[in-house]
């Protein structure tokens, strides 16, 4: 679980101006920052299925969010994936 102050520093890092909190860029930082959260909890509590299934529908969510900045937005598409060290 993200707690406010993580949120408001990805939403800092990742905003394309000062009250941005739902551009892809920012969705895709969050996501991203859960999934790495929950893919730690798994690899303590590997019979988590329930989780893992969320797991797998965040990750889908992404999936999709990256496409659509791909589409719309290269260069920022390549920066975020750069940045965030995603391997596509």
């Amino acid at each position: 679980m993200l707690t406010r102050e993580q949120k408001l520093e990805i939403m800092g890092t990742h905003a394309r101006h000062d009250a941005d909190t739902g551009s892809a860029q920012v969705q895709v930082a969050m996501l991203t920052t859960r999934i790495n959260e929950l893919t730690e909890h798994l690899r303590t509590h590997k019979k988590d299925h329930h989780s893992r299934r969320g797991l797998l529908k965040m990750v889908g969510r992404r999936r999709r969010l990256l496409n659509y900045l791909q589409r719309t937005d290269l260069e920022g598409y390549r920066a975020l994936v750069a940045q965030l060290g995603l391997r596509r």
